[in-house]
């Protein structure tokens, strides 16, 4: 009897679910505190808990939310939960699921980085890294390898990809890159079709690449290089790795490929999403004040256009030519991802022993399906086993 009211509600299409601000911070904390293995899989947690279980929404409205937050850039598992926070409890509910969801990943974050930069001389620390790392680049190729078969959906957009991941090898910069591939599906969408009806929705991501610009370090350019890739990184969260090496490895010389595929590392260990590796990037650059300022500067967006296109994305969903421009940024996306990948990998991939392990690690995630953190701490132990070995 106490639950017939949710479901009723949770399948009206013309009001949300009551859902109280308290129901709604203890989901999303607990999700935060324990959601491994990925967007995919806090997606596929949030459907199962709150379509199925709590009945809180419908699969359609659920469904719904999910596209909206495809379409905007950002972290789309965090984006989800900020939509799902506000349809359910409002302004307030926006704020709620997206700070518990989003909080508690940062703080483990945070603890790992404080622990890094105190101990990452020791040879423990050295170990474990050592073992982590071929086991996170064969999780970005897993990422890579499914989203590539969702993405990829013709022959034309495998072309653009295939462009698109060459240009990264040149050295095009992602903003522009991103533009360029959203534009091209688009273009040949509008030909193939034979209409040339309605200018694209969408205003492309600014493509003035930061070029130029000085290479010191302070909070507030530390802010605003988060700021930027919080609002225009589209695709999977791990694209968020070539934005990371252009503007911070390459760009201004900050971090080295091998602090990059740390920070990866550190975030494939703590539960909620990838984009809290900023939180880490944050802490070996400024400290704790460094961790806050990078972690508002990359989540600030996702907050702000759930916020603007909650009222728009019914209208864009329906547009074809929105829709064609988003499969060429997700195809550029994954682009970047390759080239970056192949980039860490470098770094991380130093010997045969890391060559074998990334190799057992990719059959056991593309064969078998085991969860990435399983294999990132069977990567550590492996890691100091091998450290063991070789000092004796």
């Amino acid at each position: 009897m106490a639950e017939q009211p949710a479901r009723e509600v949770s399948h009206s299409a013309s009001s949300p679910p009551k859902v109280s601000i308290r129901e709604l911070a203890v989901f999303f904390l607990r999700l935060g505190c324990t959601a491994f293995g990925g967007p995919a899989a806090h997606i596929a947690m949030m459907e199962d808990e709150l379509v199925r279980r709590r009945e809180w929404l419908s699969r359609q409205k659920f469904l719904d939310l999910l596209g909206a937050s495809n379409l905007i850039p950002g972290p789309s598992s965090s984006e989800l939960a900020i939509h799902i926070g506000y349809l359910l409890a409002g302004w307030a509910g926006l704020l709620v699921a997206g700070m518990c969801f989003i909080v508690p990943a940062a703080i483990m974050v945070a603890v790992l980085a404080w622990a890094y930069v105190r101990f990452s001389k020791l040879s423990a620390i050295s170990a474990i890294l050592y073992g982590v790392k071929p086991v996170v680049i064969a999780v970005i190729l897993q990422a890579l390898w499914g989203l590539g078969r969702t993405a990829v959906k013709t022959t034309f957009p495998a072309v653009v990809g295939v462009v698109c991941v060459l240009l990264a090898f040149l050295g095009l910069h992602p903003l522009l890159l991103l533009a360029l591939g959203g534009c091209a599906v688009c273009l040949m969408s509008l030909v193939t079709s034979r209409s040339a009806l309605g200018a694209i929705p969408l205003a492309t991501a600014p493509v003035t690449a930061l070029a130029g610009g000085a290479t010191s370090f302070t909070l507030g350019s530390l802010f605003l290089v988060f700021l930027k890739i919080g609002a225009v990184v589209f695709g999977s969260g791990y694209v968020l790795l070539a934005f990371l090496r252009a503007d911070l490895v390459a760009h201004r010389g900050w971090l080295t490929d091998s602090q990059l595929v740390d920070a990866v590392a550190v975030g494939q260990v703590t539960p909620g999403p990838v984009f809290t590796t900023a939180t880490f990037i944050g802490y070996i650059l400024g400290g704790m004040r460094g961790a806050v300022v990078a972690t508002v500067g990359i989540f600030l967006p996702a907050l702000v256009l759930v916020a603007i296109s909650g009222p728009l994305v019914p209208r864009i969903r329906r547009s074809k030519t929105a829709s064609a421009f988003l499969d060429g940024v997700n195809v550029a996306s994954l682009a970047l991802l390759a080239a970056v990948s192949w980039q860490l990998g470098r770094a991380a991939l130093v010997d045969v022993a890391t060559v074998a392990l990334a190799v057992v690690a990719a059959i056991a995630l593309l064969r078998y399906r085991v969860n990435s953190a399983w294999l990132v701490l069977l990567g550590a132990i492996v890691g100091v086993a091998w450290n063991v070995f070789r000092l004796r």
